[in-house]
């Protein structure tokens, strides 16, 4: 096995995660479940990323994806499930990515060999996921492999993103960062994103925002202005590093080499992605 230059499983998942992640801010998705009664954006994510999971109920949501409050999925799970079942959402989810994949990259990129490549490289890198304790990952695994290269390329960076997404959950709770600290100081960085977006779609207000700043602020994570501390920034780059560990399995399987071959192929196609107006352009930053 070949060693990997130091953080290069997660410099290949920043530049494959988008382009699953697109899904969730293109119009397609929406589209395709507005004809089952589904129109709010809030229960078009909830259901297209939970759908994998069966019919759960608001507590298996809100557990499996940390930091939606709790009040927030319970308005739309479970009875969204009677609007449109998981399976039904997991087919409209599917015809989504290929309309949002096909408008962004274009046709030939969809067609083209590298598309293939990267596809390949992806789903040998998801060989080496695991299944315990990450249900998000697990769940989307039992979905069967889409037979086109580009849906291939989505659905393998699904597996990739959740496989690592599971794991981030575990070094939150480790460093005893509750769902709504871990957004605020993840924001804090300016590597997330802006509270503006978290705060219309996660389901919190300006007061649980600040209630949230001044518990970091009682550990010394967060000075008066909002900024991290040396002790958050340390903290923040521990949950990374934790992160990093629990999911080298799939790169450290893929090789250095090949690493290197998916993030520039997975570079070039999210480079296309962000250009085509992928995601909207205040949605990182600390706003």
């Amino acid at each position: 096995m070949t060693s990997l230059p130091e953080r290069a499983g997660r410099r290949c998942h920043n530049v494959i995660n988008p382009l699953h992640s697109t899904l969730y801010f293109a119009p397609d998705l929406g589209k395709e479940l507005a004809p089952y009664g589904v129109e709010d954006p809030s229960a078009v994510y909830l259901m297209a990323r939970a759908a994998p999971l069966g019919a759960v109920g608001a507590g298996a949501v809100t557990a499996t994806f940390y930091n939606f409050h709790h009040k927030l999925v319970a308005r739309f799970i479970p009875e969204a499930w009677e609007f449109a079942s998981p399976d039904t959402v997991i087919a409209a989810r599917l015809r989504a990515a290929d309309a949002t994949l096909r408008r962004l990259l274009g046709e030939d990129a969809i067609a083209s060999p590298e598309m293939a490549e990267a596809a390949r490289l992806t789903l040998r890198a998801a060989e080496a996921c695991t299944r315990p304790g990450r249900p998000l990952y697990a769940a989307n695994a039992d979905l069967p492999v889409p037979d086109d290269a580009h849906l291939a390329l989505w659905h393998g960076a699904t597996l990739l993103r959740e496989h690592r997404g599971d794991a981030h959950l575990a070094a939150l709770q480790q460093a005893e960062l509750d769902p709504l600290e871990a957004l605020v100081s993840h924001s804090a960085t300016g590597k997330g994103q802006n509270p503006k977006w978290l705060l219309a779609t996660r389901g919190y207000n300006q007061q649980d925002w600040a209630a949230a700043q001044e518990r970091l602020r009682g550990r010394g994570l967060l000075d008066a202005s909002g900024e991290l501390t040396e002790s958050g920034v340390a903290l923040r780059k521990d949950v990374e590093h934790r992160t990093d560990l629990m999911d080298r399995a799939p790169y450290e399987h893929l090789g250095a080499e090949a690493v290197e071959r998916l993030t520039e192929l997975a570079s070039a196609f999210t480079a296309t992605a962000l250009g085509a107006g992928a995601f909207p352009s205040d949605l990182m930053g600390k706003g």
